[in-house]
Order: C-alpha cells, then sequence, then structure tokens
C-alpha cells in the first residue's frame, strides 16, 4: 500500500445525533464546532506540528443498526483551511437518529481513519455526547469491540460528555469509552455549554504537545 499523505494529525469529530439530541440541539453542536475552528487558538495549535498540518472529518453517529453519517476528509493548514471546514460543520444536515450507539460511531470512525489516504503522527477520535450506550437488541459492534479496534490501529479515543442527561456520565465515559495514548474526558454541563467545552477540547488535541499524556482530565 502507497503510503499517505503527512500530516501531525487525523481527527475524526464523532457527534450524537440520537433520540436524546434535538434538531436544536444537534444544530448547538455543530454551530460549536464550527466556532471552535474559528478560533485564534484552534488556528494556531493547527500549525504548531513539525508538518504544519492537519487532516479532519466528521462522523455523525445514533442507532447502531443503521448506516452512520460519515463526511469528506479535509487537509487544514491555516485559518482559510480551518473556515472552510467550520462553514462545512454549519451547513452540515442532520441526516441519522435513534439510539445511542457509541461503539458503532467509534468503530465507523476507526475504519474512516484507517482508509483516508493520510499518514498522521497522532490519530484521535473525538467522541461527544449525551448518554450511555443503548442495549443492542441484534447483534452490532459495541463499545469494548469498538475500543479494541481503535487500539490495535492506534487511535486515541477522548470524550466530551453531556451532562444535561445524567450528571455523572463523564464518568461513564471514562471507564468506557475512551482508550489510548493520553486519552481523556472533558464535560460540559449542559448543551448550551458545549461550544465552550469542545473549544477547550479541541486546543488540546489538535495542539502539538509532546508532553500531553501528563495532562489530567478537566484541565
Amino acid at each position: 500500500m502507497a503510503e499517505g499523505k503527512r500530516v501531525d494529525l487525523e481527527l475524526v469529530l464523532a457527534v450524537d445525533a440520537s433520540y436524546s439530541i434535538d434538531n436544536r440541539e444537534f444544530r448547538l453542536q455543530m454551530q460549536g464546532i464550527a466556532a471552535a475552528f474559528r478560533a485564534p487558538e484552534i488556528v494556531a495549535a493547527i500549525g504548531s506540528g513539525p508538518i504544519g498540518a492537519i487532516a479532519v472529518s466528521l462522523v455523525v453517529w445514533a442507532e447502531a443498526t443503521r448506516p452512520q453519517d460519515v463526511g469528506p476528509w479535509m487537509e487544514l493548514r491555516d485559518a482559510s483551511d480551518a473556515e472552510a471546514f467550520a462553514r462545512l460543520v454549519e451547513d452540515y444536515p442532520r441526516r441519522v437518529s435513534g439510539g445511542t450507539g457509541i461503539g458503532k460511531g467509534i468503530a465507523v470512525a476507526a475504519r474512516h481513519i484507517a482508509d483516508n489516504g493520510f499518514e498522521g503522527t497522532r490519530k484521535v477520535i473525538d467522541v461527544s455526547g449525551d448518554g450511555k450506550e443503548t442495549p443492542a437488541r441484534e447483534w452490532v459492534v459495541l463499545l469494548p469491540q469498538a475500543r479494541a479496534m481503535a487500539d490495535r490501529l492506534d487511535i486515541t479515543v477522548n470524550g466530551l460528555a453531556i451532562l444535561n442527561e445524567e450528571s455523572r456520565l463523564d464518568l461513564w465515559y471514562r471507564d468506557h469509552v475512551i482508550t489510548g495514548f493520553g486519552a481523556f474526558v472533558m464535560r460540559a454541563g449542559t448543551l448550551r455549554h458545549f461550544a465552550a467545552a469542545i473549544r477547550r477540547k479541541l486546543a488540546r488535541e489538535i495542539r502539538h504537545d509532546p508532553n500531553v499524556a501528563a495532562l489530567t482530565a478537566g484541565d
């Protein structure tokens, strides 16, 4: 297989579109991500690594028994590239709904990274959601299998737990969702706090910091 184009980071934003997220809340998530990529500290982080570029994409996930919505990959190097990705995200339509299939979302995101034509120094899936995985009614990829897949592919899975439905969801994410080198959980008290939380989280994920594993959750 030919070597992919080198970047400092391959990043998938895995966004919750399950039944607990209404259309207004879905738009709050997408607007928060778009605003983050317009922030000066995120633009600075994008260019902070030795290569000076990252590859980023979206996976919008929900019901594990249904197809997930996979967005295109974009290479970001500067503010112009970040603005293009922000426009894509803020206008992104909601095409999936249903139960909370976090494991399926992670598995789809991991395959999306494996097949993207890039070769990143780091690979990260950024999962955001407001609930625990829905018990499966038929065979699907569940969280233990998805985390094992991410580990095999050397992908770090980080979490942003939105606490409007479950006040201790961040602890559940810590125990059941995150995995890999330097993995961490951050939290947003409600979806109104999502934009500020995702901005902090992306700054930590994107910036080139060899000591990132030494940071503690919530820093």
